[in-house]
């Protein structure tokens, strides 16, 4: 290649990687970013959210077209799933949106380098395909990613024991399927093969689905999830007891429910790890957490240990190889926030106000403290909630399940945190979180004037409901 010094060197490209290039190129610098894969976006665009989502909203209308459309008084003759054409779909969804992330990092004059990478501080060594390129920057932004977490005992075989990244990929719909872990990508890939026809189980260790989200939410949406076919198995965990070619029997702990379980295949969905394969942390000497993430400053910058007293010059690191949650929307936040600081402003990503979402139908979401946070810290609150059973744009679609949840400052009523569950929850957290980002109060969304009829109604009656104000919903005494 040709020049090999930059302002900026960008290991990675996917979300927190080829975003915070593009706002780097955007404010200046002349950057450059590796990536070992064919394709730019990293897991989320390749291998995880997209795909992910588009076999969501394929498989919704496929089981809505078998079980639900005769409400609306559509009938169908001789409906049949094209699997194969399903899939097709996914991957030309997938190859639309990474082509364009290479479009954009093109128009932003950004150097892509296809290669490893490795640490050799002050610069980073590239194993091309042509051979070794050592490229020099001023600083050095490392956004390597995750991968999934392998379980002793549950080890992939690529084939009967999986992760998500096959999971997206079956040729067939398996007969029966076992899902280890009741977290979003459990669940959201126990729904795609429920719907599809397969015999779900879903095997989690903690008492409730969404381990840390609010109970009444699991609670909530496990009952819908049952509807699609989907046994829960809660408060147990699975190891192999045998597998051959066509199966795997997983025995349970504990085993009050059902010695052994067999599966034609077994998805384990027990959470990611960050990625560092040959990025050289030990020859650099830099240390990890004891969660196993880099450590980092309020900048981005990168110490060896927790014990050091300064950053080592010039090195940052974004997205999931630091603390915080492992989504895509977090880490190209951070992406923005570190090319912002790098070019000597306020970069800044509110950790408070960082939504999670599971793209199950219905779907659930939450931003902020639960209410067990808060009365771990003390802190005094408010609560309204309000059914979208009784919201006339749900009833109108159908789809009545679900609930909008609001905790506020019991001083300040200032909104401290939300949950949603139902259909389209992904779109109605956004709105709450707008308001918590801007330091709003309940009296402030309850005091928005909402088109009728529509869901995000059901947020402003959960606002008012704070104050025992619900107009069409049940007002409580709030603690």
């Amino acid at each position: 290649m040709g020049d090999t010094s930059f302002d900026t060197i960008i290991v990675g490209a996917g979300p927190a990687g080829y975003v915070s290039a593009i706002r780097c190129a955007q404010l200046g610098m002349k950057t450059a970013l590796v990536e070992k894969n064919p394709t730019l976006g990293g897991t989320c665009l390749n291998i995880g959210c997209i795909p992910s989502k588009a076999l969501l909203d394929s498989s919704e209308r496929y089981f809505q077209a078998l079980h639900s459309l005769d409400d609306h008084g559509i009938s169908f003759k001789g409906i049949s799933l094209d699997l194969a054409k399903m899939l097709e779909r996914k991957d030309g969804v997938v190859k639309k949106l990474t082509s364009g992330v290479a479009q954009l990092i093109k128009a932003n004059n950004i150097t892509v380098i296809r290669g490893t990478a490795t640490l050799r501080l002050p610069d980073v060594l590239v194993e091309t395909e042509g051979g070794q390129e050592v490229l020099k920057a001023k600083n050095i932004i490392l956004a390597t990613g995750s991968q999934p977490i392998e379980l002793p005992g549950l080890e992939f075989d690529g084939d009967r024991v999986v992760s998500s990244t096959e999971a997206l990929c079956f040729s067939t719909v398996p007969k029966t399927l076992g899902v280890v872990g009741a977290g979003a990508i459990g669940l959201e890939m126990a729904s795609v093969w429920a719907r599809l026809g397969s015999k779900v189980t879903v095997i989690e260790l903690a008492t409730q689905i969404l381990p840390g989200w609010e109970p009444a939410l699991a609670k909530g949406l496990q009952k819908e999830l049952e509807k699609l076919g989907i046994t829960f198995l809660l408060g147990h965990k699975g190891k192999i007891e045998k597998k051959t070619k066509t199966q795997v029997v997983l025995a349970l702990d504990p085993s009050e429910a059902q010695k052994n379980l067999p599966f034609e295949r077994v998805l384990v969905a027990v959470g990611r790890k960050p990625y560092y394969d040959g990025l050289g942390l030990d020859i650099n000497a830099i240390a990890l957490s004891d969660r196993g993430r880099l450590v980092i400053d309020q900048k981005y910058r990168v110490y060896a240990s927790s014990e050091a007293e300064d950053p080592i010059p010039g090195l940052y690191a974004i997205g999931d190889s630091v603390p915080g949650p492992m989504l895509a929307h977090k880490a190209e936040d951070e992406g923005v926030a570190v090319a912002e600081i790098l070019a000597g402003q306020a970069g800044h990503v509110n950790y408070d106000g960082i939504p999670g979402v599971v793209y199950t139908w219905p779907e659930a979401a939450m931003v902020g403290k639960t209410e067990e946070a808060l009365k771990k810290e003390g802190i005094a609150y408010k609560k309204g909630s309000f059914a979208l059973g009784v919201n006339g744009r749900a009833l109108a679609m159908g789809e009545g399940a679900g609930s909008v949840t609001l905790l506020a400052h019991e001083q300040t009523d200032r909104i401290l945190g939300a949950s949603v569950w139902g259909p389209w929850a992904s779109d109605l957290i956004a709105e709450i979180t707008a308001v918590m980002e801007l330091k709003g109060s309940a009296e402030d969304l309850a005091r928005t004037v909402h088109a009728h009829p529509t869901l995000p109604e059901a947020v402003k009656e959960a606002a008012m409901a704070v104050h025992g104000m619900s107009i069409h919903g049940v007002n409580r005494k709030s603690r």
